[in-house]
C-alpha cells in the first residue's frame, strides 16, 4: 500500500492526523496532549517513537497542544513555515534547533516516495497552510480552517483519491446558538471556517473520477451534528449529480476516537 492513514483526533478540542508509508510516517499537528496522542496511536497499532516528524498548519492550540511535549519526548523533527514558527514562540516550551524545520507554503518535501505538498488557506493563523500527500500516483488532501476554498486552492487539490474534508458547522445552529456575536461572526467570516453546505459546493468543484472517500472533519461541537453534516453533505452533492455510495463515501471523523488505519 502507497499510503495508510487515521484520523486520530478531529473537531475544536483537538487535532491531529497520521500518515505513513513503508517507510516514512508522519503527524500533521498535536492539538491533544502527547498522552492522548499515544494512546489513540496505539488504537490503530502504531508507536509514536517510529515517527520521522510533525508536519503543523497553524499555531492555534487545537493544532499544537501537544506539539512541544510530543517534540521533546521523541526527539521529533517539527515542520512549520516561518511565520508559523514566530507565531509559536513561548508557546511550546524548549525546542532545540536541530528539530525546528522550514516548510513554507506552496513548497514540497520530498520524504523516500512520499512528496509532501504544502498550500495556503484563509483563516485567522499567521500563515496557516495544509498538506497535499502523493505517493505511488495516490493523492491524499487534507483541508480544514479555512473560511472559504478559493479557485488557487481548489486547482491544487483537485481530482485527489482521497480527502479530509472540513466540514465545520451548520450555518442556522451557529446563528441560534448560544455563542457571542463576534465569535459567530469570526466563524462565518472568509478568516473561520467552512460550513456544511459551503464545504459540500467546494468538494464538488474538486471531486474527480477516482475519488472514492472523503472524510468530514472538524466539526464544531456545538454548532454541528455528524449526522447533519453528512446529510447535508450528502443533498447538496447530489444536488450536483455527485451521489453519496456510489461515486464517493463519506466517513466521519471523532475529537476522541481514531478513524481505522485506512489505505488512500
Amino acid at each position: 500500500m502507497s499510503m495508510q492513514f487515521s484520523v486520530l483526533a478531529s473537531g475544536s478540542s483537538g487535532n491531529a492526523f497520521y500518515i505513513e508509508t513503508n517507510k516514512h510516517s508522519f503527524l500533521v499537528d498535536a492539538g491533544v496532549s502527547c498522552k492522548k496522542i499515544g494512546e489513540l496511536m496505539e488504537k490503530i497499532g502504531r508507536d509514536p517513537a517510529k515517527l520521522d516528524g510533525i508536519l503543523v498548519t497553524h499555531e492555534h492550540s487545537d493544532h499544537i497542544k501537544g506539539l512541544g511535549v510530543m517534540a521533546r519526548k521523541y526527539r521529533l523533527p517539527i515542520y512549520a513555515n516561518e511565520k508559523t514558527w514566530k507565531a509559536m514562540d513561548g508557546m511550546l516550551g524548549e525546542v532545540v534547533t536541530d528539530q525546528k524545520f522550514v516548510f513554507e507554503v506552496e513548497a514540497v518535501k520530498s520524504f523516500g516516495s512520499l512528496d509532501i505538498e504544502s498550500f495556503g488557506v484563509s483563516h485567522d493563523a499567521a500563515e496557516p497552510m495544509f498538506y497535499i500527500f502523493r505517493s505511488e500516483g495516490k493523492k491524499l488532501v487534507l483541508i480544514t480552517d479555512t473560511g472559504y476554498v478559493s479557485d488557487r486552492m481548489k486547482g491544487m487539490i483537485a481530482d485527489a483519491d482521497t480527502y479530509i474534508f472540513e466540514s465545520n458547522h451548520d450555518i442556522e445552529m451557529l446563528r441560534m446558538g448560544r455563542y457571542p456575536w463576534n465569535v459567530k461572526r469570526r466563524i462565518l467570516s472568509d478568516v473561520g471556517h467552512v460550513s456544511n453546505e459551503d464545504a459540500a459546493l467546494a468538494m464538488s468543484e474538486v471531486i474527480g473520477d477516482r475519488t472514492k472517500r472523503i472524510y468530514l472533519a472538524h466539526l464544531s461541537r456545538d454548532n454541528n451534528m455528524k449526522d447533519l453534516a453528512r446529510m447535508s453533505v450528502t443533498q447538496t452533492l447530489a444536488s450536483r449529480g455527485i451521489e453519496v455510495g456510489s461515486h464517493v463515501r463519506l466517513f466521519d471523523t471523532d475529537p476522541y476516537i481514531p478513524t481505522d488505519l485506512a489505505a488512500v
